[in-house]
């Protein structure tokens, strides 16, 4: 256990979303959902031991909103990665250094872990993410610049690059 675990579910506009966290930092984060309840049950069994604190995360929840309304937002907030492997860890904490608005490829994902032919493994560790959005894996791309899978869909996928090509050109 990594300490007391907190979460909350808002609505941020484009719908509602989930956030659990423990001391150490965020645990999951889900993408907006047409129901409160929906994002709730994503945030998973964890939740049960965890207490409401709304105003724990409202910071987040802010930017959040202003991430979904197309300005540009930071997310630096610390993380519990304590439940993955260390080369989910390696590859998320690489995808979070991947500048707002633009992408790189899983290719290039694996050259820069030291792991040339780990394409597919990079794309997994991906689709394991927890925390859309504040790990950017929307930003990772195949190498020809088609968007692949995404665990939100390749619709809410290529809404995410836009809102954040926009907000990189002011609107």
């Amino acid at each position: 256990m990594t300490g007391k675990l907190r979460y909350t579910v808002s609505n941020v506009g484009a719908g509602w979303v989930g956030v659990l966290a423990s001391s150490s930092g965020l645990i999951r984060v889900t993408l907006p959902r047409d129901s409160a309840r929906e994002a709730e049950l994503l945030l998973g069994d964890r939740v049960g031991e965890a207490i409401r604190a709304d105003d724990f995360f409202a910071d987040l929840i802010e930017r959040l909103k202003d991430y979904f309304a197309g300005n540009w937002v930071a997310f630096n907030d610390e993380l519990d990665l304590s439940a993955s492997t260390a080369f989910q860890r390696r590859v998320w904490r690489l995808t979070r250094l991947i500048p707002y608005g633009e992408t790189r490829s899983y290719g290039w994902m694996a050259v820069q872990l030291g792991k040339v032919g780990a394409v597919r493994a990079v794309g997994q560790a991906l689709a394991r993410n927890p925390l859309p959005v504040i790990v950017p894996c929307h930003r990772v791309v195949a190498k020809d610049g088609k968007l692949g899978g995404y665990s939100g869909g390749v619709a809410e996928k290529s809404r995410l690059l836009r809102l954040e090509s926009m907000a990189n050109r002011g609107g």
